[in-house]
């Protein structure tokens, strides 16, 4: 199976102001004369890591990895100040632009997959392949599943831990209660709300739970991001219209589109991944057979980089 390319280093780092106050962290890895390349976070609100920058053979491609506002290095941290979908898609063109990029391969997983469809919809003229992971369409249902009832049937003693937090009078409403625990004036409320909001998909997001992933889930600054972000964009169904990325999907009907999803993902069910296959005709579903949600699980990460082999186009000789 295919691993992960070495570690390796950005060539060059920023920070680029943009709208509401936000400034965002962006990265270029790889090759700067090759094929670009663009890297979402999940989440929203997890943010990049070293290991992203190596899902991509750095002697083709021209890596662009980014801190989506609010996450990682990205500045202010955990804001949820005009940090919705569309700035989010508006950004990414603000880093396309900056960059002097025409078109670009754009790879997502879980959250990202989200944000992946939504800029793809909106400029489908920028996009020339589609890598998605772990498919979230922000459907009320999906976010029932998760944080309501669902994966607590499977997970029922780290559900348990997530419960502890909200009162049992408000445990009706998961997503709400926790949204006014993550926004309280008190900063201990809020960190312990975070803590707990993000073990839990620590603890699920991959086919067997791994310590070293729900400590890193766990830690404050990206659990406070994680947290408070991921449950602001919930409560508003990322403003999104039901079922829109669906809807919209034959605006995209001509970019080649990998689908990659675990078959015991409990985060984002792989249901999620055939209904969009069924209105992307060109798109390639692989459902992993033996995963769950996480990137770096051996099968997901062997379909991912294949992705990423199969999109790779001729680079015009320099000079």
């Amino acid at each position: 199976m295919r691993t992960l390319f070495p570690e390796i280093e950005p060539y060059n780092h920023f920070y680029l102001p943009v709208s509401g106050g936000h400034t965002l962290y962006v990265e270029e890895v790889g090759n700067p004369q090759g094929q670009p390349a663009l890297f979402l976070h999940g989440g929203p609100g997890a943010g990049i890591s070293t290991n992203h920058r190596r899902l991509f053979d750095p002697a083709h491609y021209r890596i662009i990895l980014f801190d989506q506002r609010g996450a990682g290095k990205s500045r202010p941290h955990a804001s949820l100040e005009q940090n919705t979908t569309w700035d989010l898609v508006a950004d990414m063109e603000a880093i396309r632009a900056h960059l002097n990029i025409d078109r670009w391969l754009v790879f997502g997983g879980s959250w990202g997959s989200t944000l992946s469809l939504a800029y793809a919809q909106t400029h489908p003229e920028r996009v020339s392949h589609l890598v998605l992971r772990g498919i979230f369409l922000c459907r009320p249902e999906e976010i029932e599943w998760f944080y309501q009832q669902g994966t607590s049937w499977i997970f029922p003693e780290f559900w348990a831990e997530y419960l502890k937090p909200v009162p049992p009078e408000k445990r009706d409403t998961m997503v709400r209660s926790y949204y006014e625990l993550l926004t309280s004036p008190s900063e201990q409320t809020r960190l312990e709300a975070a803590r707990a909001w993000s073990k839990w998909e620590g603890a699920t997001c991959k086919l067997k739970p791994d310590p070293t992933v729900i400590d890193h889930f766990e830690e404050a600054h990206h659990a406070l991001a994680m947290a408070r972000i991921e449950c602001h964009y919930f409560i508003h169904n990322c403003w999104l219209q039901p079922s829109q990325l669906l809807r919209d999907a034959h605006k995209i009907a001509h970019i080649h589109t990998w689908i990659i999803h675990g078959r015991y993902d409990v985060v984002c069910p792989a249901q999620n991944a055939y209904e969009l296959s069924q209105v992307l005709p060109q798109a390639e579903l692989r459902i992993i057979a033996d995963a769950g949600h996480a990137y770096d699980e051996p099968g997901i990460l062997d379909a991912l980089l294949e992705a990423t082999e199969r999109c790779k186009q001729p680079i015009p000789a320099i000079g």
